[in-house]
């Protein structure tokens, strides 16, 4: 089936819905990730050439980056209250990502500084409609499970993670800290992303401790080892209770027990896709915590990942909850 129209009690009243949130914890998630910039080289022919060959650009940004951070600016732009937690290195490229993060509304006090790393960076090399990453991991991989703690988890309601292939430090102590934030009454949620390697290896695990997972396409038939979207979502859907497929210009396929169905993308002027499937997961999130219908989840997922696709970068188009609301309606 294809998701339609919001349902009338989103319609109804999506703020008061909102203002009924469990006030009791200081935060409404825990996102734990990666922290560095995107340094984004724009043009519609960029393709580098060795042999000292000089190509040039049509523009250039420094830009929030990783998947953590841009899905933690998405939430707090939807009005969530979000404590994020990552390693970077005290140089130039760190302090450039504390200030984007509390100028997001980000509360960044559980940021560690490790003056032996040097912070992460990634020169994406944007086409549009495509893009090339080159990443140099610095401490993007060096936060460890025991980092986060009980205390911590104590003062939310939800935990998220990504990219779980680029952590490898994390990697180990994740079934232990979805095991601690269940035990504390938070809720799980996952986007791996890709894997460099292509083995997959340890997902399988960390699966049943998860309550929303949120593969895109090629992710989801690598880890089910299945062939066809669908049939990658059902095999999927039998470990975790929410399933989420983001199937790109496609938008999305979800699926909660027996209960399925597709949303189509929103028509948007593309100029840049970095982030999207983060912006997608933040749209999600925010109505699942709210206790909205799988279908208005996936819709507002859906619009948050098509709006982020406005401006370069991954967060200078993420629309606030007014923004999402208005151009749904408006389908």
């Amino acid at each position: 089936m294809v998701f339609g129209l919001l349902s009338r009690s989103v319609r109804q009243g999506p703020n008061l819905k909102f203002l009924s949130f469990e006030m009791s914890t200081q935060y409404d998630l825990v996102v734990a990730g990666e922290i560095n910039p995107d340094l984004i080289l724009s043009g519609p022919e960029l393709e580098p050439h060795f042999g000292q060959a000089e190509i040039l650009a049509e523009d250039a940004e420094l830009t929030a980056g990783s998947s953590a951070v841009i899905f933690a600016c998405g939430v707090a732009r939807l009005g969530l209250r979000v404590a994020f937690v990552g390693v970077i290195g005290d140089d130039l490229f760190g302090h450039f990502m504390l200030d984007w993060l509390v100028e997001a509304g980000i509360d960044s006090k559980y940021v560690y500084i490790d003056p032996t790393l040097k912070t992460g960076l990634s020169v994406i090399l944007n086409r549009g409609q495509d893009r090339a990453i080159l990443t140099y991991p610095g401490a993007i991989g060096a936060l460890r499970g025991e980092q986060i703690s009980d205390e911590l988890l104590g003062q939310a309601r939800h935990l998220h993670v990504t990219s779980y292939f680029m952590q490898t430090a994390l990697q180990p102590g994740l079934p232990d800290l979805f095991r601690r934030a269940r035990r504390l009454g938070l809720t799980t949620s996952l986007d791996t992303n890709w894997d460099p390697q292509e083995s997959w290896a340890g997902v399988e695990e960390l699966l049943p401790l998860t309550d929303v997972f949120l593969p895109n396409a090629g992710e989801a038939l690598a880890i089910s080892g299945r062939n066809d979207v669908e049939l990658a979502c059902a095999q999927l859907s039998l470990q975790v209770p929410t399933v989420v497929v983001k199937l790109g210009a496609q938008g999305a396929l979800a699926r909660q027990g027996e209960h399925t169905g597709r949303c189509p993308a929103l028509s948007v002027e593309v100029v840049d896709t970095v982030g999207a499937g983060d912006s997608f997961d933040a749209g999600f999130l925010y109505g699942y915590l709210g206790g909205w219908s799988l279908e208005d989840c996936t819709k507002i997922g859906v619009a948050c990942g098509s709006l982020s696709t406005r401006a370069r970068g991954g967060t200078q188009g993420q629309p606030t909850l007014e923004e999402a609301l208005q151009v749904l309606e408006a389908r």
